[in-house]
């Protein structure tokens, strides 16, 4: 009988029969692989490999690093088979950036090192007090978001390095390859101190009491007339310095989804399109989540991309 992994952004995994819905045994990555905690969506690849990426601690700080697991197997909880593909350097190991996913396309990893960073001496003060994750977090505005992208199969990072303005994303919706570009559908937003909001205290709480404004201190920058992207479904841009490549993304939709608190949780169909073109998703309105859309009921929202 298959067993479904069920994981957390901890270094445990709960195995989970898909039919009954039974919690089984909990599997614990670092028994396999040495890591200390692992993002919540693993990646599945056609050939039945399972990938995910995870943090170790030691004298240098934090690195992620990218691990296959479970090739060809039913059982994608079984961890027997784990490595190491690829290591990560922070650019600032001591104070590490959250992420709960992480990008993969046909050929390609990429890690999105973006500007809500861990402050490890927090972290461990905080571990011992027993208090909330969510305090040792920080939104730096005054950074750049910068994605690493690495070789799929031989784990090798690409020299390249490609930026934005700061951002924060918890959920992507997909990753896929067109005429050697890289495209790259997220959920994603210019003020990263709302992570702070994500606490059961505000999913009990009404509308009024999330009323309040955080001001967006994010820089802005105006593309040239240089793109290095030439496709004609995006408005997406990307310019060449003497040092890295700039990202300016597109944003795929207007203000009127506003009404809903814009989108999260999306959803694909995972088995046919992950790494593939596709045509639409499924997503909550994450205003009614917390009670910020005013909507009495949680909304799911099937969102088109291509015509």
């Amino acid at each position: 009988m298959n067993f479904v992994p069920y994981p957390t952004e901890t270094k445990f995994m709960r195995r989970i029969d898909p039919v009954s819905l039974e919690t089984k045994e909990k599997v614990d990555w670092s028994k396999n692989i040495a890591i200390n905690a692992a993002t919540a969506h693993p990646h599945h690849d056609r050939e039945g490999a399972t990938y995910n990426l995870g943090n170790s601690y030691g004298r240098r700080g934090v690195m992620p690093h990218l691990f296959p697991a479970g090739e060809g197997k039913n059982d994608a909880a079984d961890l027997s088979g784990a490595e190491i593909l690829c290591s990560i350097p922070a650019s600032d190991p001591r104070k590490p950036s959250y992420y709960h996913s992480f990008v993969m396309s046909e050929n390609y990893i990429v890690f999105i090192e973006q500007p809500i960073k861990l402050d490890l001496l927090k972290f461990m003060l905080y571990r011992v007090a027993g208090k909330s994750f969510h305090k040792v977090m920080s939104w730096n505005p005054e950074l750049e978001t910068i994605f690493h992208v690495a070789d799929r199969r031989t784990g090798q990072l690409i020299k390249t390095k490609y930026y934005s303005s700061a951002m924060f994303t918890l959920h992507q919706l997909n990753a896929y390859e067109d005429n050697r570009y890289l495209i790259m559908d997220m959920c994603c937003g210019d003020d990263g101190n709302v992570i702070v909001d994500f606490t059961m205290e505000n999913l009990w709480a009404s509308g009024e009491e999330l009323d309040k404004v955080i001001p967006s201190q994010s820089k802005t920058y105006e593309p040239n007339d240089h793109s290095l992207i030439n496709l004609p479904y995006t408005t997406a841009t990307a310019v060449k310095t003497i040092t890295v490549v700039f990202l300016f993304h597109e944003d795929l939709y207007n203000d009127d989804l506003l009404q809903y608190g814009g989108l999260e949780f999306p959803q694909i169909n995972y088995t046919y399109y992950n790494a593939r073109p596709y045509r639409y998703f499924y997503a909550c309105g994450f205003g009614h989540v917390f009670g910020v859309a005013p909507c009495e009921f949680l909304s799911v929202i099937k969102a088109p991309l291509m015509s």
